[in-house]
């Protein structure tokens, strides 16, 4: 009994390891999609669309996209994250699709760590880790590339103290 208990434990660490090498060869991650996969990003190829490097630059000007956030502590558990934005529209119906000027989705991130997507002006983030905290955000283009005026990154950050 406890050789085939030995063997079938073996053979799950290989067969993970294996399936984990094999994911990671096909470009499948675990952010929620195939980033090989062109049927999930609007039936173009990933270099076209789905970049996470690039950027979408904008003129400053008074229709340039801006951004502020706020970080409120939740009366009963976690932070209430509020994010204001200028001259954008969250269009989770065209995420990973052609760019539209002004509209996109929002990146999340705690202490440098993309946290989540965001498609809407509320998130509540259930708990953040002791000590000083950064909570950024950023506003992305519906190819999830960086927006930028004048080649800067439309983002804000807030940092906290959690205890």
């Amino acid at each position: 009994m406890s050789r085939s208990l030995a063997l079938f434990a073996i053979g799950l660490v290989f067969g993970g390891g294996a399936g984990f090498v094999l994911a990671a060869g096909n470009g499948i991650t675990f952010d929620g999609h195939d980033h090989g996969n062109p049927a999930h990003h609007g039936g173009q190829t990933e270099a076209a669309v789905h970049t996470h490097s690039g950027s979408v630059n904008v003129p400053a000007g008074l229709d340039a996209p801006g951004l502020e956030i706020a970080l409120i502590p939740d009366p009963i558990s976690g932070w209430n994250l509020q994010v204001l934005t200028r001259n954008f529209r969250f269009a989770p119906e065209n995420a990973s699709a052609k760019d539209q000027p002004g509209e996109g989705h929002a990146h999340v991130y705690v202490n440098g760590t993309k946290l989540a997507r965001l498609y809407g002006n509320w998130m509540h983030i259930a708990d953040l880790p002791k000590g000083e905290v950064e909570v950024k955000v950023s506003l992305n283009a519906n190819s999830h590339s960086a927006l930028t005026v004048d080649n800067k990154p439309v983002e804000a950050s807030v940092t906290v103290q959690v205890d």
